[in-house]
């Protein structure tokens, strides 16, 4: 069984027993979280939301708060001796999925 939830803005395909990165959520590394916004769930009974599921919740532990790699921002204008360089680290939260509900 699978279920597609969004959080953050995005959506996210998640099973059983996975552990997913998302965007940032304000909860504490061993708390429970519970996704409400379910769009989609597969497996032996398909139901698609509209736009989202009815009673689907998605149940899942923070293992724990970090962030993403270093990116570069480099912007750059052509003979105006224009360049600025920033970094930038995105948070994030590893969530592994203990149960979906539907």
């Amino acid at each position: 069984m699978y279920a597609i939830i969004e959080t953050g803005g995005k959506q996210v395909k998640v099973t059983e027993g996975q552990e997913v990165f998302i965007e940032k959520l304000d909860a504490a590394e061993g708390d429970a979280v519970t996704f409400d916004r379910v769009i989609f769930v597969g497996g032996d009974e398909t139901k698609v939301g509209a736009p989202y599921v009815e009673g689907a919740t998605v149940s899942g532990k923070v293992e724990k708060q970090g962030r993403g790699k270093k990116l570069i921002v480099y912007k750059y204008k052509a003979k105006k001796n224009y360049r600025r360089k920033q970094g930038h680290r995105q948070p994030y939260t590893k969530v592994t999925i203990e149960k979906i509900n539907a």
